[in-house]
């Protein structure tokens, strides 16, 4: 099954043909860095971050930018409400936005160009629409004229009279057109400006990912992406402005991703029902977030509450127990032959299934199906392995592993040894649920294990009922006495 792509232009699922064989250029809007990121943001940066990893997994050559506006209207309030330059306050979000993607394992991208470093590229993209009469001046304002591009709303399926009924837009006696949107916006007093040939000013917020786009992909690239809520205007106004100077199809295929909910409400700023990245990750693990983010379609809604990301981070559990068992098993000089070509036949068809949903429009939802369903065969029969006392060498479990680790690398998850992600998530859910220290936990642990070899029963069963009511579960295994935080 070759890659197909649900392309937001067409409305429908097509096989994915790059414009060159083997090479991928892909483009997707980053973040306007005036305050820390949230849910949303974190969603789009994972969702174009598997993608990216899908085409390189697939051996394509892969060039992706993803921009930082570094200019705008928000970030200059900001910095004259504290007094200080417009890139004190860009500079340092972009610092914060790359820790969070850090922490949740996001790739970097190939290029990270920046609005501000671009102005002169984007007077001679305005130059040009307008000498091609597709841009109008106005004292030091220079408009795009959506009437001119005939086929203007062809990404968002709507006509100049609906957009004109329908769409909220600030009147501006300057325009020819309500719907007509800014190239150039002439200097206001405090405000960051550069010489342009209409007067001091700065860029429109659509024009600068049309110029850095081009510039680093070419006039015709293979992908474009971002949220759903950047289809009207943004990237309609991109398309116009860019088709309208180089008279070619300025993207083959467009991919947005669905909105994050909030307990069933839309995740939004204006109404105060949003989380940053660095309040989420004080609750959960970075893996649990990113599972979360994938565990829908990326076109689909995602409802983020506690009960959703505690079902992500048991299914980790569950994965990382299996992993603890497959460690424990491997003791052995010699295998069983017929579990060994079990193993490797399991394994063998979880890549096929894998691939088959990741060809169907990155369907993350489906292939975690897929992996959690295999995990929890394989918790059983290693169970069953246990209970037997069969032991093994390294070479039985080596293609599940190598399974895992490859699925793993597309995805950003099952990064961490086994004991770490116990040990991590424990120190988490201890912050949220309980007092007591994983030191503390662990001398009690070991007090009860003395009381229990010297057969106080009501010692051991009064640690025990002590821990449970401070929300810590203790689980006897052959392997010693295991804990964890009650959820």
């Amino acid at each position: 099954m070759s890659l197909k792509i649900y392309n937001t232009l067409s409305g429908k699922k097509e096989e994915f043909v790059p414009t060159e064989q083997g090479k991928v250029r892909m483009y997707a809007c980053g973040i306007t860095a005036y305050d820390h990121c949230h849910l949303g943001h974190a969603r789009a940066a994972i969702v174009f971050d598997v993608i990216y990893r899908y085409l390189l997994f697939l051996g394509n050559d892969v060039v992706y930018v993803r921009n930082f506006t570094d200019v705008d209207d928000k970030i200059i309030d900001k910095a004259n409400k504290e007094k200080v330059d417009f890139k004190d306050i860009s500079e340092k979000y972009i610092k914060e936005f790359t820790k969070d993607m850090d922490v949740l394992g996001v790739k970097k991208p190939t290029v990270e160009p920046k609005a501000s470093e671009h102005i002169s590229d984007m007077i001679d993209l305005i130059k040009g629409i307008v000498e091609k009469g597709y841009g109008y001046v106005r004292d030091g304002d220079v408009f795009f004229s959506v009437e001119k591009k005939k086929d203007y709303g062809k990404l968002s399926g709507r006509n100049l009279e609906e957009m004109e009924a329908g769409v909220r837009i600030e009147i501006d006696e300057k325009k020819i057109n309500p719907l007509d949107f800014a190239l150039w916006k002439a200097s206001k007093p405090n405000e960051p400006s550069w010489d342009s040939p209409w007067g001091p000013g700065r860029p429109g917020w659509h024009i600068e990912c049309s110029v850095m786009s081009q510039k680093y992909l070419g006039e015709t690239f293979d992908i474009h992406g971002g949220g759903k809520d950047l289809i009207f205007p943004h990237h309609e106004n991109e398309i116009a402005q860019s088709e309208a100077l180089t008279e070619k199809p300025f993207v083959n295929y467009w991919i947005h991703n669905g909105f994050v909910y909030i307990n069933q409400e839309k995740m939004s700023k204006s109404l105060g029902n949003f989380f940053t990245i660095k309040e989420i990750l004080q609750r959960f693990h970075p893996e649990v977030v990113r599972l979360f983010l994938l565990s829908n379609h990326y076109r689909s809604p995602i409802d983020f509450n506690d009960k959703n990301l505690y079902d992500s981070q048991s299914a980790l559990d569950r994965f990382y127990t299996m992993m603890r068992k497959i460690n424990d098993l491997e003791n052995g000089e010699t295998g069983n032959t017929d579990t060994s070509r079990k193993i490797k036949d399991s394994s063998e068809i979880l890549r096929i299934k894998f691939k088959n949903a990741m060809d169907d429009d990155f369907n993350t939802a489906r292939a975690l199906g897929e992996i959690f369903d295999n995990v929890r065969v394989f918790n059983q029969v290693l169970d069953n392995i246990e209970r037997k006392g069969d032991i093994f060498n390294r070479k039985t479990f080596a293609p599940l592993k190598d399974t895992f680790k490859d699925i793993g690398e597309i995805l950003g998850l099952f990064k961490l040894e086994t004991e770490e992600w116990f040990q991590d998530t424990k120190r988490i859910d201890l912050k949220k649920e309980v007092e007591l220290t994983p030191d503390k936990i662990e001398l009690l642990i070991r007090e009860r294990d003395t009381a229990r070899a010297k057969k106080d029963w009501n010692k051991a069963d009064e640690i025990r009922e002590h821990l449970n009511q401070k929300g810590i579960i203790l689980e006897d295994t052959g392997r010693g006495t295991k804990w964890k935080v009650k959820r």
